[in-house]
């Protein structure tokens, strides 16, 4: 089929596709040699017809794609959507809306912990997927038609899926659930890259507040250079320095000559004054206001048996349900609430307080207990009768 390259045939097919009530939507993209994602190719369908879009041609101006994406009357449906919305949010200032991410649907329907794309394709349609073409340099031009049938794939047999599993909601009572989740996806919050939180990202192996507050000013720098340059944040400075340069703390460019993670000649460099200039307002933090060091996640006091016993209490809710458990409940949440009855973690809110929360907090307080019946975990009230959903 042929690939849209111009303007007047981008805004034509937008048009047309406007008409309907939905539109599948997927991204082409490369990310290896930049901070931003390079768009590629745009695919988009209705149930009438499906169309490639090439976004590297240099007669295209995707703005009516964007407008398409910006239309509130239209549900744009996606695939693992997280990537694809950043990229429209980058190059067009706006958060798609309302959307519909089919893999978190199926996860809420019970096709396990973040099911595939052609799994999900094959156990809904018996539609086989070729994804040889997944990992191809989809900035060479022009397209194989493999490429091309690739595209295609990831946007028809997504109408099926959509369908499918907005029927299943339907039936289960669960389409709320997934609006709720549709709600942080579409949260600008969710994509913006601050550089003053960019220290999140790390793996801490810090052990004084000062050492953290350097890497915080460091990976802040780091940020804001690779955004700069559209380059990853590694080509600016690998994350074993950012740690180096935290505990060792040079005050001049020549004093990271030596350090073993930095590139020799680093020390004459532009960046090399940057670090240092970095150093150096981190260590002009006075002591009562350096940052406490973090913990890698909430304490349980202790209780660690009662974190054990919330896991089964998940396993068992997410096999009676048909959720799956990663939806349902973090690690993190279950030590939470294993040491606050109030702690404002998801499992404790909206539709995952319904389903596991209050009986999270039932089975912590001895109001509710566990039992093994038939080989099967089943939970029993304080009356000794059987609670809980069937199977």
């Amino acid at each position: 089929m042929p690939i849209i390259t111009k303007t007047a045939e981008l805004a034509a097919a937008c048009d047309r596709l406007s008409r309907f009530d939905y539109v599948t939507v997927d991204t082409e993209f490369m990310r290896e040699t930049t901070y931003w994602p390079k768009l590629c190719v745009i695919q988009l369908a209705s149930i009438d017809e499906a169309v490639i879009v090439d976004a590297l041609a240099p007669d295209i101006d995707l703005a009516s794609f964007f407008r398409l994406m910006g239309n509130e009357a239209i549900v744009k449906v996606f695939h693992a959507a997280r990537q694809d919305i950043e990229i429209v949010y980058h190059l067009g200032n706006l958060i798609p809306h309302p959307v519909f991410d089919t893999q978190v649907a199926a996860m809420v329907c019970g096709f396990g912990d973040s099911v595939s794309y052609d799994q999900l394709v094959n156990k809904l349609t018996g539609a086989r997927i070729d994804k040889s073409s997944r990992f191809t340099d989809w900035s060479r031009r022009p397209l194989t038609e493999r490429q091309q049938d690739y595209a295609l794939a990831d946007v028809t047999y997504l109408r099926d899926v959509y369908a499918a599993l907005s029927t299943r909601l339907a039936e289960q009572g669960r389409t709320e659930w997934v609006r709720e989740e549709m709600e942080v996806l579409t949260s600008p919050d969710t994509y913006r890259s601050e550089p003053a939180s960019a220290w999140k990202r790390l793996k801490l192996r810090v052990r004084k507040p000062i050492e953290l507050a350097v890497l915080k000013e460091l990976a802040a720098w780091r940020e804001q250079e690779a955004q700069a340059r559209d380059v990853p944040r590694n080509r600016v400075i690998k994350d074993d320095a950012i740690f180096e340069i935290a505990q060792q703390q040079p005050s001049t460019p020549s004093a990271l000559g030596p350090l073993r993670t930095i590139p020799k000649g680093f020390e004459r460099s532009r960046a090399a004054e940057d670090i240092v200039a970095a150093v150096r307002r981190a260590l002009a933090i006075p002591k009562d206001q350096l940052p406490r060091i973090p913990r890698s996640r909430p304490s349980a006091n202790g209780n660690g048996a009662a974190v054990d016993l919330l896991k089964v209490l998940l396993k068992m809710t997410s096999e009676n349900y048909g959720v799956a458990a990663k939806v349902i409940a973090t690690v993190d949440d279950l030590e939470a609430i294993a040491s606050d009855d109030d702690a404002d973690v998801a499992a404790l809110h909206g539709w995952r307080r319904e389903l596991f929360g209050n009986a999270a907090l039932r089975l912590k307080r001895g109001d509710m207990a566990l039992a093994v019946q038939e080989n099967q975990v089943i939970a029993i009230d304080g009356a000794g009768h059987r609670t809980g959903a069937p199977r």
